[in-house]
């Protein structure tokens, strides 16, 4: 039988602490018993998609899936560990367009699932073979976690809490222990990768890095803190937030603990709606850091994914420090005033001007909690980010953020925070957080968030100034700054401006909306989970469109009850709505546009 990895704990302590919870494990000590499944060339790039040997656990070998490329000849190659989020896939498309800009990446399969040409592994083949029905001809070889459960969405044992640290029969340890951990597992798991890496010959073994998304965002945080390989890291919507849970995992593997680890460049890619890497935790996680080196890119609006400007901060921050081929700007000067005149707060922004400035854009909200307290999922996904455009004066940006005065007691506070976008020399192509290519012709670093409390706001004579609107948008000039897409290709836009007091809908209103299109279609507008549709004729006329909550309905035929407490505005030419109960359908609305886009004016509340 071979030797452990890291012998089970039966009737000892566990490891209390982020020391503990390693010792004893070295990632190059086991070989790694590679096993290539498929090899193939596209585009001048070597792939294949393989299995490693992770380590030997309770006496059963555990072996990670992975997709493999790097350019054909290349040698001497930065190389890239990338880690997948909770629902994802380890892809082929982020090694293939890693490999055309010079790099050498391995994309993990934590969760067993695999996308590439003529090997794809989905829930359904995962489940096969836990059912051992591997002379299925849809079966294809994945991970294999052996005696151990570390699979995500699902797991393989169905009352696996994910992340528990509790002791189970498919556990490393028999008692509670971090090391019970899916995150440690994952992390473990890549750190072999890089041990596979830099015993690549293509691979220069002193330029490694590490990214990952979502739940791949905390392990390449864990992964960071733990292997001083690890040269450059992009974490992107996780690794700032989990600060809390039971002892085991509140010393070991919660976010702060590993951040307080992190010595390498590091840069944040923190969309401010994000419900797993909240935007009020990047000021912490940067002050934890041990590294001088680090960038925070927050995209406003949105919610656990990002447009190119913004996810092309990874490809840019590896190219700088683990190629040198790259210089990023400073971190852009900010200072937040209250005490400014007529008790406006207004933020002052000094971007760095190495680089050809676009344009400078700040933004601010007052949806959120303090005192520690973690904001409530549906407010923090739905926070509106009122748009501040700055004048500028030399080098110096300035932008004043009015308040609602029906917020003038000061009864929440103000996060405030700056975007500078930069042009970038050439365009450049990449696997965004979901796969998707795209290319990037500028990007964009932001200031930290600053938070003014509301007894600060209060002590400042912060006035409230801006008065409630029926007007929820005209539709001119910087409009689209407080609406946002993940398709900036379609016309569709969504806001969450209804979500702000300001525009909060009067007594028996209803909702109207100008709309001007060339061809006979249907609009849709959706209201969080309701949706309605209009019919409009083709016309170089405005057409005026006007709902009650009675137009809109749910998935479930269920018309809209009122307008209050109502998040996020969209309007789109279809729609699909979905329910969490089983059992329910989605169902669409709307349908296929014809001709160009339309052209909206005045959505408003009416009262007739």
């Amino acid at each position: 039988m071979e030797r452990e990895t890291l012998p089970p704990l039966t009737g000892e302590v566990a490891p209390q602490t982020f020391d503990g919870m390693w010792t004893g494990f070295d990632p190059r000590a086991e070989p790694l018993d590679v096993e290539i499944l498929r090899e193939w060339e596209e585009d001048g790039v070597v792939l294949q998609v393989l299995r490693y040997r992770i380590g030997v656990f309770k006496g059963r070998k555990a072996t990670m899936a992975a997709v493999f490329g790097y350019p054909k000849g290349g040698s001497n190659l930065p190389g890239l560990v990338q880690i997948h989020g909770g629902g994802q896939y380890a892809d082929y498309r982020a090694p293939l367009t890693n490999a055309k800009r010079g790099y050498a990446s391995i994309s993990i399969s934590w969760a067993g699932r695999i996308h590439a040409p003529d090997y794809r592994v989905t829930p359904d083949e995962v489940r096969l073979f836990w059912d051992g029905r591997t002379d299925d001809p849809k079966y294809r070889v994945t991970t294999d976690w052996g005696a151990l459960d570390g699979y995500h969405h699902p797991t393989r044992n169905p009352e696996n809490a994910f992340g528990s640290t509790e002791p189970h029969s498919w556990t490393l340890d028999e008692v509670d222990s971090p090391r019970n951990s899916a995150w440690f597992l994952g992390a473990l798991g890549a750190r072999r990768a890089l041990t596979f890496l830099e015993r690549q010959p293509q691979i220069d073994a002193e330029r490694l890095g590490v990214y990952g998304h979502s739940m791949g965002g905390k392990l390449t945080v864990l992964t960071t803190a733990a292997d001083a390989r690890v040269k450059a890291a992009a974490p992107s919507c996780g690794g700032i937030s989990d600060r809390a849970g039971e002892p085991s995992h509140a010393t070991t593997l919660a976010d702060h603990v590993n951040l307080a680890r992190i010595s390498c460049p590091i840069v944040f890619l923190s969309p401010s709606n994000d419900f797993h890497g909240r935007i009020d935790d990047l000021p912490k996680a940067l002050h934890e850091i041990k590294s001088g080196q680090w960038r925070v890119t927050c995209s406003p609006h949105h919610n656990h994914q990002d447009t190119p400007e913004y996810e092309v901060a990874t490809q840019l921050w590896f190219d700088q420090h683990l190629k040198g081929g790259f210089s990023w700007p400073k971190t852009p000067d900010t200072s937040l005033e209250l005490a400014a005149a007529g008790g406006v707060p207004r933020l002052t922004v000094k971007p760095d001007a190495s680089r050809p400035i676009l344009y400078v854009d700040v933004y601010y909200t007052r949806h959120g909690q303090m005192d520690g307290l973690r904001d409530d999922r549906d407010n923090t996904m739905n926070r509106f980010w009122h748009h501040a455009a700055p004048t500028k004066e030399g080098n110096v940006w300035t932008a004043e953020l009015p308040l609602h005065e029906a917020t003038a007691r000061h009864s929440r506070p103000l996060w405030a925070y700056a975007n500078v976008v930069y042009s970038l020399d050439r365009p450049i192509t990449g696997a965004g957080y979901y796969y998707g290519t795209y290319t990037a012709i500028s990007f964009n670093l932001s200031s930290p968030v600053h938070v003014a409390t509301a007894e600060e706001l209060g002590a400042a004579g912060v006035k409230g100034t801006l008065q409630p609107s029926p007007v929820i948008e005209t539709f001119e000039g910087n409009w689209q700054k407080e609406w946002f897409t993940h398709r900036p290709e379609q016309w569709a836009r969504t806001t969450h401006k209804i979500h702000d007091p300001r525009w909060l809908a009067p007594d028996s209103a209803s909702l109207a909306v100008d709309v001007r299109c060339e061809e006979p279609n249907t609009l849709v507008v959706r209201l969080d989970g309701y949706a309605a549709e209009a019919s409009l004729k083709g016309s170089s006329e405005w057409q005026r469109v006007v709902l009650r909550p009675s137009d809109f309905h749910d998935v479930a035929g269920r018309a809209l009850p009122e307008w209050a407490g109502l998040r996020e505005l969209r309007l789109c030419a279809q729609e699909t709505l979905r329910s969490n109960e089983k059992g329910v359908d989605p169902v669409p609305v709307g349908g296929e546009w014809t001709g160009a886009a339309p052209k909206f004016r005045a959505l408003r509340w009416i009262v007739e």
